[in-house]
């Protein structure tokens, strides 16, 4: 390997695509195309695997690399472990998925394909977009980093000052988007969770998952509104609330600024914990490609509004909140980066 540079690739699996990416052993991104394949999770594990497989082979032939440069890889998953590397019960996969050792399935692949033991590190998605996230948000300042994304639920993550995850005992750290929202602040009822938990988990006040919700409420101050009349069903009224909010529609926007209200709050929670000095701020409502400028600042707004009154004198002003900034990439490349980091300890 005299003169080759050492590579670190990271795996993303999402319930429906897998995505490829790599860093350089600087830390240093090798390649910002996207590169990603379906996950084919209906076919089952091993199907998975090779699917994997296909992409980091892919990968390397893209960018003129390697399996001798591959030094350490790592894989994103969603959802909790039950032990490191071995799943849970899955919420976006089937149920047979419930106990699958990621580690030891995909080790194995990898350790044929190279001819060689490469050391694999596995964790949580939201964790591993963090540590991406974490990377760029701070530059060359030893900060620690929380990383909030809102979606179908809420990515939660937390960076330490040496670029690892908080993963918690049993690998279930930094679940806080199942941690009880103040409802006495933000006037709302405990709306269920896909969880199973009853006390108004903060994810359904700030993700798409508790938009029906949202909008069923408002729905009753708005009762000429083209929504109290369609016959869409709630999923997809839910889903037009962002392109309506960003035309100015007062009920989406009131709906949006609620969520805003609940982020602001939970990470006011959440600092006066970690006492983090960034915080990333991902998901799509951040993504430039599907939301205006005017709707990302108002919603960052109105999130620093709601959040600084509750921190203590000597946080106000001094954290920085910004917009992720990897997209899609920051899961793989959070992977490749932890697998990177591990080699170092």
């Amino acid at each position: 390997m005299s003169g080759k540079r050492q590579v670190y690739i990271g795996t993303d699996s999402g319930a429906t695509t897998s995505k490829t990416g790599g860093v350089w052993e600087d830390g240093t991104t090798i390649s910002t195309k996207l590169l990603q394949r379906s996950t084919n999770s209906e076919a089952g594990p091993a199907a998975v695997v090779h699917g994997w497989m296909e992409g980091v082979g892919e990968y390397l032939m893209q960018n003129d690399l390697t399996w001798d440069q591959v030094q350490g890889v790592g894989v994103a998953m969603p959802g909790t472990f039950r032990r490191y590397g071995v799943m849970d019960r899955p919420a976006n996969l089937p149920a047979s998925f419930e106990g699958w050792d990621v580690y030891t399935d995909y080790s194995s692949a990898l350790s044929q394909r190279a001819g060689r033991a490469i050391p694999l590190v596995v964790g949580n998605d939201g964790n591993y977009g963090g540590v991406a996230e974490a990377q760029h948000a701070r530059g060359g300042k030893k900060s620690s980093v929380l990383m909030l994304a809102p979606g179908s639920g809420l990515g939660c993550a937390y960076i330490d000052s040496n670029g690892l995850p908080l993963d918690g005992d049993t690998l279930a750290g930094m679940e806080a988007s199942h941690m009880p929202a103040p409802l006495h602040l933000l006037d709302a009822k405990a709306y269920p969770c896909g969880c199973g938990r009853t006390w108004g988990c903060v994810e359904v006040y700030t993700a798409i998952s508790g938009l029906p919700y949202l909008l069923t409420e408002k729905l009753a101050k708005y009762p000429d509104h083209d929504l109290a009349k369609s016959p869409l069903s709630a999923k997809e009224k839910s889903l037009s609330l962002r392109t309506l909010a960003q035309k100015g529609d007062p009920l989406a926007v009131e709906i949006f600024d609620f969520q805003a209200k609940a982020m602001g709050l939970l990470v006011a929670s959440l600092t006066m914990v970690l006492d983090a000095e960034f915080v990333v701020i991902g998901g799509g409502l951040m993504d430039p490609e599907s939301t205006t400028e005017a709707f990302r600042a108002r919603y960052l707004q109105v999130l620093r509004e709601n959040m600084e009154p509750y921190l203590w004198p000597a946080q106000r002003g001094r954290i920085s909140i910004v917009p992720a900034a990897l997209g899609e990439l920051s899961q793989a490349i959070g992977a490749a980066l932890v697998a990177l980091y591990q080699s170092r300890a």
